[in-house]
């Protein structure tokens, strides 16, 4: 299954799901942007059940902090463009 940061495991505490479980629906919804009773129906398939409405509050929770974690990962472009590329 997916590991967790370490240092994000802070944020995941007194919730009634497990990081894991958390952050490949936050994955879901980021990277196949499915909607969030897609990602209900997958959930419920895979043997947990989760509400469109507790997905979503994860989303507005979760994602400011994930993506100011892939910013700080992600390098920075070039600023030379050549022009036949």
């Amino acid at each position: 299954m997916l590991k967790v940061d370490p240092k994000l495991m802070k944020y995941f505490k007194n919730h009634e799901y497990g990081p894991e479980i958390i952050m490949v629906s936050l994955y879901m919804k980021g990277r196949y942007s499915l909607s969030y009773r897609e990602i209900e129906e997958i959930g419920g398939l895979r043997g947990f059940a989760i509400d469109h409405a507790t997905l979503q509050r994860w989303v507005i929770k979760f994602m400011p902090i994930l993506e100011g974690r892939f910013r700080k990962r992600k390098k920075p472009v070039n600023g030379s463009w050549r022009m036949d590329e």
